[in-house]
């Protein structure tokens, strides 16, 4: 059985994993916000304006890993048994790393690359004030880098 789906008469259908074994899996998928050092201050700080933004940040990426199959139309609803969302701080950009952990027929990659992009990507709403320049535009904002670092069968 082959693990694409094919689109035939312009439909695309679920690949059928139905009589694969379950089996615990792991991703983690990564990604980088670059933001300019006076906002990397802010956040380590606790001052920016619209409060605790790696801590949202985390939240977000947790919510979106359980949403991924209502995100992603082709995506299967696995059982997600573990979560964690990690940022590494440098001067002028924060890593972000998601690893998800399930038991199932298949991969979680999709999953730790919609909660990395929704941490990025709320991490840009909360500091979105400070990032702007006086045209409302950000010239040094900027999300990068995302790709699976790993995935393995447990």
């Amino acid at each position: 059985m082959p693990e694409f789906s094919h689109i035939s008469d312009g439909k695309a259908s679920m690949v059928d994993v139905s009589l694969k074994q379950d089996q615990t899996r792991e991703a983690i998928a990564k990604g980088t916000i670059i933001l300019r050092p006076d906002t990397i201050h802010a956040i380590q700080n606790g001052t920016v304006i619209k409060g605790n933004v790696l801590a949202t940040a985390r939240v977000a990426a947790v919510l979106a890993v359980k949403d991924t199959p209502r995100i992603i139309p082709m995506c299967h609803a696995i059982p997600v048994y573990h979560i964690s969302v990690d940022f590494e701080i440098e001067n002028d950009h924060i890593l972000t790393s998601v690893l998800v952990r399930s038991s199932g027929k298949t991969g979680v990659e999709m999953e730790a690359l919609v909660g990395v992009n929704i941490a990025l990507l709320t991490i840009w709403d909360m500091v979105k004030s400070a990032e702007k320049d006086s045209d409302g535009q950000y010239p040094i904002t900027r999300i990068t880098d995302i790709y699976v670092a790993s995935k393995r069968k447990i």
